[in-house]
């Protein structure tokens, strides 16, 4: 019961003991103090109990009709929201010569609609870069139902710069604050010099083989083999089996250093098979939709004094990503090929997963 409801079964108690309206006022006020009815809305409702009132619950009132929301005004809405969906509340009602009120109730209320604003992409896509997205899923997903252990056998890697400073996201910096308080802030703050580049490898179960490459050097073709060439080392000791048995396969994305000629060549050389990978799809990169962000998500809005020390708290962050969320991520990458195959190629992130 509310305290509304809660006055009037006291004011009904009042009448009921033989109290007058007066009387039930001060009761009233001094049980409730400054919550309290008015005295006007104590009286009224004395009165109509005297009368023979029995509910304390206000009276049902159905309201006005509506004559706006009628069937073909949301047909006339929902043709004209199709045709311009960049159009505001306050176009579409004076456009149909309905309120700005009922537009906004038919869009959210009966079309189920809400406005977003547009999510950046790395590219628009032509129709020949989505079918190839759509075919290396394909691809992908059929090698998995006709190998179980194709998933686990992939090395996938990448590298990204790590910052001395890195500014907090939006999330990180908001804070609970009252409807009387001041509304947080801070200065706008940009990336810092200090920084290095990581490259790192990892596959199903652990990392495989990671490094620290300070800014005076370039990933091209020549470094990114010399890389390569350290990660076949690394994988007899990290995979024995997979290496024994020549079962490993390579994933990276489409950086001009991963896929030049010479590249290309040692890996063939040295019997390593790539997984395949679409241009333009850092959604279907796990470096890039996990291991990165994971890896960054803690060390944003911390202040390293030098690469060194920027170096040292990216590898503790790196060493304490678990076995459990890299299997999580290797189920979200075959997700996402399902997802992507689902779009017909288009870009999903931020749509909801059927």
């Amino acid at each position: 019961m509310d305290n509304i409801s809660e006055q009037r079964a006291c004011i009904k108690f009042c009448f009921k003991i033989g109290k007058n309206a007066t009387e039930t006022f001060e009761l009233i006020k001094l049980a409730f103090g400054d919550i309290t009815l008015s005295r006007c809305v104590t009286f009224d409702w004395f009165k109509r109990f005297k009368e023979g009132r029995i509910s304390i619950e206000d009276d049902h009132c159905p309201g006005r009709p509506s004559t706006s929301k009628t069937i073909d005004t949301i047909n006339l809405v929902r043709d004209k929201i199709r045709y311009d969906r960049r159009s505001t509340v306050g176009e579409l009602a004076n456009e149909v010569g309905i309120s700005i009120g009922t537009c906004h109730s038919i869009l959210s209320d009966e079309l189920g609609m809400k406005r977003v604003s547009a999510k950046s992409m790395p590219k628009l896509l032509t129709k020949e870069q989505m079918e190839h997205r759509v075919e290396v899923c394909l691809d992908l997903k059929n090698r998995v139902s006709n190998d179980s252990s194709f998933i686990k056998s992939i090395i996938t890697g990448d590298e990204t710069w790590v910052y001395g400073y890195d500014p907090e996201t939006k999330f990180q910096s908001s804070q609970w604050k009252t409807s009387n308080s001041p509304r947080p802030k801070k200065c706008r703050q940009v990336r810092s010099n200090i920084k290095a580049i990581l490259i790192v490898f990892f596959y199903f179960y652990d990392l495989v083989r990671y490094e620290f490459v300070h800014t005076d050097q370039t990933v091209n073709q020549v470094f990114y083999k010399q890389v390569l060439e350290r990660l076949k080392e690394k994988v007899p000791r990290k995979r024995p089996e997979a290496w024994k048995s020549k079962s490993w396969f390579l994933h990276h994305d489409n950086e001009p250093a991963h896929f030049a000629l010479s590249v290309s060549e040692f890996l063939t050389s040295k019997n390593i098979p790539v997984v395949p990978h679409p241009p333009y799809s850092l959604d279907l990169a796990l470096c890039d939709f996990f291991l990165f962000p994971r890896l960054k998500s803690t060390l944003k809005g911390h202040r390293f004094e030098d690469v060194n020390e920027t170096i040292h708290n990216a590898t503790q962050e790196l060493k304490a990503i678990t076995i459990e969320e890299i299997q999580r991520c290797f189920k979200k990458w075959q997700d996402r090929w399902e997802h992507c195959i689902e779009a017909e190629g288009h870009y999903f992130e931020g749509d909801p997963f059927k």
